[in-house]
């Protein structure tokens, strides 16, 4: 809120936002967002530990329904999943655990990623699905700066995660930026500590991904590297109304 959050909201004018790493509990995330009249607020915070994770979707349309986490007992302490029900599709807001330092975590994440993949199968055997958010996984070597340099060596590019982003894919989700832009070097996330986003090292890790059933609706997938509030920047998806 205190990066102009409230601005780029205004100029970007979004029907639906989602939200990742609020790092807020209910209460806190729920009377920050309330400035926003315009939108249903849902938010979802860690239970695992204070100011750690959480997600929230807003939006102008009030949804049929709307349920937090996968569930699953063991992932669904921190706070990382959101679906809103529409007449038509699951919107879902998502953030991928991190594999962690020294890929300290890489085996939860693994599993992390078995659950998701078959809460998602779960959720578009009864209507088309969009997963967006913040999928902590460069899926090819153009989807980041320093592929060689990072290959089974950090934390959102091992061949583990890199094939659990492909079993995704594999169950009628697309990438829809990379499915409309195969060529386009763009990216969503850049290391602070490294001043990363000053020279342009970053990773495309930021995902809108649509039920292939709903493809010929999408009119354009964006990255909006212009705003700077964070060290990821907003990524979009345009539908036919």
């Amino acid at each position: 809120m205190k990066k102009d959050f409230m601005k780029s909201v205004s100029e970007m004018k979004p029907d639906m936002l989602c939200l990742q790493e609020t790092k807020a509990n209910e209460e806190e995330a729920m009377e920050t967002l309330s400035i926003l009249k315009d939108y249903h607020v849902f938010v979802n915070s860690s239970n695992a530990k204070k100011g750690y994770s959480g997600t929230a979707i807003l939006t102008r349309q009030e949804p049929v329904n709307v349920t937090i986490d996968i569930g699953m007992s063991e992932y669904d302490q921190e706070g990382r999943v959101i679906t809103a029900e529409y007449t038509n599709f699951f919107l879902v807001t998502a953030y991928t655990p991190n594999s962690g330092e020294g890929l300290s975590r890489l085996t939860y994440r693994e599993a992390w990623d078995r659950e998701f993949n078959e809460y998602m199968v779960w959720l578009s055997k009864r209507k088309p699905v969009i997963a967006c958010g913040d999928f902590n996984v460069a899926h090819q070597a153009i989807d980041l700066a320093r592929p060689k340099e990072n290959f089974n060596k950090s934390a959102g590019y091992t061949q583990s995660e890199i094939d659990g982003f492909t079993r995704l894919l594999d169950t009628g989700l697309v990438d829809s930026f990379r499915s409309l832009y195969p060529d386009t070097v763009k990216y969503s996330y850049w290391d602070y500590v490294t001043s990363a986003r000053e020279r342009n090292v970053g990773w495309r890790i930021d995902h809108f991904l649509v039920d292939r059933r709903m493809m010929p609706a999408v009119k354009d997938a964006a990255i909006y590297n212009e705003y700077m509030g964070s060290d990821h920047c907003p990524v979009g998806l345009k539908l036919d109304a």
